[in-house]
């Protein structure tokens, strides 16, 4: 399930970055950066855009948080209301991006909020479930470990789900539109609280009651 999420990260980063004016909404790192390049006067990047992307993640981050205390117990349930909410955060952005497009101003701030919240809840959540090397975002450690102790199938899992996420979001904004990328990234998260829900329910194994499998 956590790397259809990073398939989702990809998906969405890809849409923010090409759709959005230059920001990402998963990856934090680049908006840091992109925000220095953007102080310094560099074209093609914005101050506004990236402090919106920076201040929507951790907002959702610091919502994901509060409601991985309220259910630390079941880390099925869990995933699956995260994915609930992300659903309505991505099915809301899915809407505006349906209904006015991407290109006004308004509504390109709209769409970062949306998903720099939903990508941050994200992240919160996939924290607390402690699984090693899926994060479902940040892949520099995780590239490094690959690299530097050889072994690790996680990590290069990671990596690949999240190169095709990019890619299919690259080629549906690129050769569809905005909408389209987006409700792909929906029904990968429908999908992730669908099949959570159907294998943890009734199930107190140790894989859904503890980090990792750990009871």
């Amino acid at each position: 399930m956590l790397l259809v999420l990073t398939v989702v990260t990809g998906l969405v980063d890809a849409v923010s970055y090409l759709a959005l004016g230059h920001v990402f909404v998963a990856n934090m790192t680049g908006n840091v950066v992109f925000l220095g390049f953007a102080l310094a006067g560099a074209a093609g990047f914005s101050v506004t855009a990236s402090l919106a992307a920076l201040g929507a993640f951790l907002a959702g981050a610091l919502a994901g948080g509060r409601l991985s205390e309220r259910l630390p117990g079941h880390r099925g349930r869990l995933l699956v209301v995260s994915a609930v909410v992300q659903a309505v955060l991505l099915a809301v952005g899915t809407a505006v991006a349906a209904l006015a497009g991407h290109t006004a101003e308004p509504v390109r701030y709209t769409l970062t909020g949306l998903l720099g919240l939903a990508m941050g809840w994200q992240n919160a959540v996939v924290r607390s479930l402690k699984v090693p090397d899926l994060t479902t975002t940040v892949l520099t450690m995780a590239l490094t470990g690959l690299a530097a102790d050889r072994a690790g199938l996680r990590r290069f899992a990671s990596a690949g789900w999240m190169f095709a996420g990019a890619f299919l979001g690259a080629a549906l904004v690129l050769n569809a539109d905005v909408p389209t990328a987006l409700a792909l990234a929906l029904a990968l998260v429908v999908a992730v609280a669908a099949l959570t829900g159907r294998a943890s329910t009734g199930h107190p194994a140790p894989a859904w009651t503890g980090p990792d499998g750990a009871s």
